[in-house]
């Protein structure tokens, strides 16, 4: 009887495990190890109910993975082996190389793709620093990657789960990478690829942009949750996690996809619905912002103030500095009206973690910027 397995991604053994639960037809689950056992326990005891079966046997559950929990608690996400499979000539054209550095850890379903498609003769999976010659993991596990100065190996990097700023690619192609930067998620896995003149469809995909969303029909997407529901929705062949997107015309001629983030996500501030993911985008852009998470802040006068959560690059600009420069970017109701600033939580796979941002600031622990 197939049955999920638990297995803690700092077990140094992991990748054997992980063969030895795929030989025997059981269906892995990897952990974050740093998490409390009871969070362990509930997973498990939340996989162990999922239909692991599939209707004709074809599509039965081959691995259970967990969200990022980057805007919330994670989620337990099952899929068939075919829905990473079908996708591995793609990526290991893509890599091009023999040993992959894989810095997230394995419970994130970036590292833990590249895991299976090692299983299945793919690119050797390196997770503890050794030699690679290319890399998959986020953008900032790509820029510790940079500054650590261990680099020079690395021919080609496979970016992804979070923006990746133009610099950053630039700084990384410099240093001789190939870099490729792709909009996914756990439940639809690759989705559209970018080797540096905008998002295309990853070969095998098709998209299709409806009352203002992103839907994809796709041999990849996951099939269900185990546990808490989450975003994912169907109509037919086609699914969706609920992201906004718009398709723009190339100067190619051909289009390219323009995300703008979670529809729960928007922001009403009066009259107005503000994107988040645009604001951030031009925060980005200004100096001595590394990163930024921008969010509705309660008020029961205008619906939510914008708010802006900076990560800075060395000295913080003063707040007239940072108001100028959103005066410059954004229109008058795209721009904060509070910001804050410090280091950004993430994920342990290096993504910004939203939810916990934002808990920080509403509960005082980062206190907004003055002057």
């Amino acid at each position: 009887m197939t049955r999920i397995v638990p297995l803690r991604d700092d077990d140094p053994a992991l990748l054997e495990l992980l063969r030895e639960a795929r030989t025997a037809g059981d269906v892995p689950l990897v952990v974050d190890g740093r998490r409390p056992a009871s969070h362990l326990a509930a997973a498990v005891d939340a996989a162990s109910h999922a239909d692991l079966a599939g209707s004709d046997g074809s599509d039965r559950i081959g691995w259970a993975t967990l969200t990022s929990g980057s805007s919330g608690p994670p989620r337990i996400v099952l899929r068939s082996h075919a829905s990473w499979a079908s996708s591995f000539a793609v990526v290991a054209e893509v890599l091009g190389g023999r040993a992959v550095a894989l810095p997230a850890p394995a419970s994130s379903s970036l590292t833990l793709f590249s895991l299976a498609h090692a299983l299945d003769g793919g690119p050797r999976a390196v997770l503890d620093g050794g030699a690679a010659d290319c890399f998959h993991g986020t953008p900032e596990a790509l820029r510790r990657l940079l500054e650590s100065g261990t680099a020079s190996g690395i021919r080609s990097a496979l970016v992804g789960g979070s923006h990746l700023d133009p610099e950053l690619r630039a700084r990384a192609a410099a240093e001789g990478m190939r870099v490729t930067a792709y909009y996914g998620a756990a439940e639809l896995s690759f989705v559209a690829v970018d080797h540096g003149d905008g998002l295309v469809p990853l070969p095998g995909v098709e998209l299709r942009v409806r009352d203002g969303e992103l839907w994809v029909r796709s041999p990849f997407v996951a099939r269900s949750y185990a546990g808490a529901p989450g975003p994912l929705r169907r109509d037919g062949a086609w699914a969706t996690v609920g992201d906004r997107a718009e398709l723009v015309h190339a100067a190619d001629g051909g289009e390219r996809v323009r995300l703008l983030g979670r529809a729960d996500g928007a922001i009403l501030s009066a009259s107005a619905t503000i994107v988040p993911d645009e604001v951030e985008a031009a925060l980005r852009s200004v100096p001595g912002v590394r990163d930024a998470i921008v969010f509705g802040l309660p008020t029961g006068r205008v619906g939510a103030l914008v708010a802006a959560f900076v990560e800075p690059d060395g000295s913080l600009p003063p707040l007239a500095t940072l108001r100028a420069a959103a005066a410059e970017r954004l229109a008058p109701a795209h721009r904060p009206r509070r910001w804050y600033a410090a280091e950004l939580p993430r994920t342990a796979a290096g993504k910004p973690a939203r939810a916990e941002a934002v808990r920080r600031v509403l509960e005082g622990e980062v206190r907004p910027i003055e002057r």
